[in-house]
């Protein structure tokens, strides 16, 4: 059965707090963010869950299922894409936070970036099969980002 236009446009965000979140966006910010990546390739709908977890748990993520034993900034668990994108995002609140001071960045700028990131994981881009598909990944994030009024996110002004 085909989903109603109406319906497959609505994104359906649950945001899910598991660590000591002090300073993190609002939901209304992570909504506005995952909407942008939603729409960047023509209006998408989405349902999909956000957790932000401590160190531990990323840890735990990433080597369950990445075989990385270490906490990165943002899980992505894509589940389907059509008719709407479906899928996790377990974003580590601590190693966002340690980047963001590390790359001169606000705390903002960096999960809108990460949030945007992710989004598009789920929509099926991926940034580790090759250079041509890393740079279409990273100029569509540079986009997307922009229209939110954020800076390049891979230009941190460092050698």
């Amino acid at each position: 059965m085909d989903m109603p236009a109406t319906t497959s446009r609505r994104l359906n965000l649950s945001v899910q707090y598991a660590c000591n979140t002090d300073g993190v966006p609002s939901r209304p910010q992570f909504r506005a963010w995952a909407r942008a990546a939603l729409n960047a390739d023509g209006m998408r709908g989405g349902q999909i869950t956000l957790r932000l977890v401590d160190a531990e748990e990323g840890q735990s993520l990433n080597r369950d299922y990445r075989g990385k034993d270490y906490a990165t900034n943002v899980l992505s668990f894509p589940y389907e894409i059509e008719p709407v994108v479906i899928g996790d995002l377990a974003i580590c609140h601590p190693v966002v936070a340690r980047e963001a001071a590390e790359q001169g960045k606000t705390l903002e700028a960096h999960y809108a970036h990460l949030v945007v990131h992710g989004v598009l994981h789920l929509q099926g881009y991926d940034h580790e099969t090759g250079e041509a598909d890393a740079a279409r990944m990273e100029d569509k994030e540079r986009e997307i980002l922009a229209s939110l009024g954020f800076a390049d996110p891979y230009n941190t002004g460092k050698a």
